[in-house]
């Protein structure tokens, strides 16, 4: 049998989709940090980094009530990772994924 490889070179490794709902958000997503992204039926929308991945998501969903780049999101995944390589993760996922928010806040 194969030995998968270095799981930092997946996309969302270990990925597993969940709706981007607060009862979904408080009964999936984590208390602890990591990388987590947004998406929906055409793609990534954003993906960042939180020390708490749930306390993120839950605020990006009180977020929607107002105008909001995030209301077409619906569904998000995570991966949990140390804090010294969070940001590292997060930008080779932004490079690989191209979600949507993160691309348009990029200077031209």
């Amino acid at each position: 049998m194969e030995e998968p490889g270095n799981l930092s070179d997946m996309p969302f490794a270990r990925h597993s989709g969940y709706s981007f709902s607060i009862a979904s958000v408080r009964k999936n997503a984590p208390e602890w940090g990591g990388v987590y992204g947004l998406s929906n039926a055409q793609g990534w929308i954003y993906i960042n980094t939180a020390e708490n991945i749930q306390a993120a998501l839950l605020n990006h969903l009180s977020e929607l009530n107002r105008v909001s780049s995030f209301q077409t999101a619906t569904g998000f995944t995570f991966e949990l990772c140390d804090t010294d390589q969070r940001a590292e993760r997060r930008d080779r996922l932004i490079v690989e994924l191209h979600p949507v928010l993160n691309e348009s806040s990029k200077p031209k």
